[in-house]
């Protein structure tokens, strides 16, 4: 069961207007939150971030975060994700429809909110085990910051770095680190923690943030400072973050291993770390 403008209707009954500007322009913003045992986690980062990309792209939402609450709550409801489900919640906003013209229509155009929720599990094994990784220059545009419909960029690097074998890829501008396809990235050296400061050339991850919270928390140094493919590549442990991956090792890139070629003792750590978090959300 899926929310489209208003209206509960299954995957095949959802109609999208031809002149939507989300389906002609990929003019919208969205969200991804987790579910943990049927609780959304962190709901209130998400719903900032989507105020926040939908005023960067001249929007105004007109639902409170509240109402979108609701609906979330009633799209768990609707399917059957329970308090024993892990699952995630997609809401998406276009502009609306509007005769096609590339600058902003103005006048009387709607905002359209489509969302699903659907089961999903956590990807232990390779939480576990550690993910390969190809390094791949980061052809996206300069606003990565705001949480847009406009992926393709993403689908092209996923998709060159998967073609060479790997899981995800590294990103780089001109040899400097940015994250990756889908994630943010941070690299480990001698105990310290290395990410890309969160400018426009990176998305301004939940999870990276939890990440970066609970290692200052716990006497672990955080540097958001840019850093060269070559740092990356002598790093001791190298992880990437986000709401479905959480806190991933990986083990290879380029088919080189990073450090020993194993999940290193940081990241370990900041698992250890993430999932109690993850209870203490759940039994707040």
């Amino acid at each position: 069961m899926l929310y489209v403008d208003g209206k509960w209707v299954e995957p095949g009954e959802a109609v999208i207007q031809p002149e939507d500007r989300g389906y002609n322009f990929g003019d919208g913003v969205y969200e991804v939150v987790r579910i943990y045992q049927g609780q959304f986690y962190h709901w209130d980062g998400h719903m900032k971030r989507l105020i926040r990309s939908a005023k960067e792209l001249h929007m105004t939402l007109p639902w409170s975060e509240e109402e979108l609450h609701a609906i979330g709550l009633e799209l768990l409801k609707k399917n059957q994700i329970g308090s024993a489900d892990d699952a995630i919640l997609y809401m998406q906003v276009t502009r609306g429809a509007a005769p096609r013209q590339h600058d902003i229509p103005t006048g009387d155009i709607r905002p359209v909110l489509m969302a699903f929720a659907r089961k999903k599990e956590r990807p232990l094994h390779d939480l576990q085990h550690g993910i390969t990784a190809k390094l791949v220059a980061d052809i996206r545009w300069l606003r990565c910051d705001i949480k847009t419909l406009n992926l393709l960029g993403a689908v092209l690097v996923k998709q060159e770095a998967k073609n060479a074998g790997a899981a995800d890829c590294i990103l780089h501008r001109d040899g400097i680190v940015t994250e990756c396809s889908a994630a943010n990235l941070f690299a480990v050296k001698n105990g310290e923690l290395y990410t890309h400061p969160a400018n426009n050339l990176i998305l301004h991850g939940i999870t990276r943030q939890v990440i970066i919270d609970l290692a200052k928390e716990n006497g672990i140094t955080v540097h958001e400072e840019p850093f060269t493919t070559g740092f990356a590549q002598e790093a001791d442990e190298l992880f990437l973050s986000g709401t479905t991956t959480e806190v991933m090792p990986i083990i290879t890139v380029d088919e080189k291993p990073v450090g020993t070629g194993q999940v290193g003792p940081v990241v370990r750590k900041l698992q250890e770390l993430f999932e109690a978090n993850i209870k203490q959300s759940v039994n707040v």
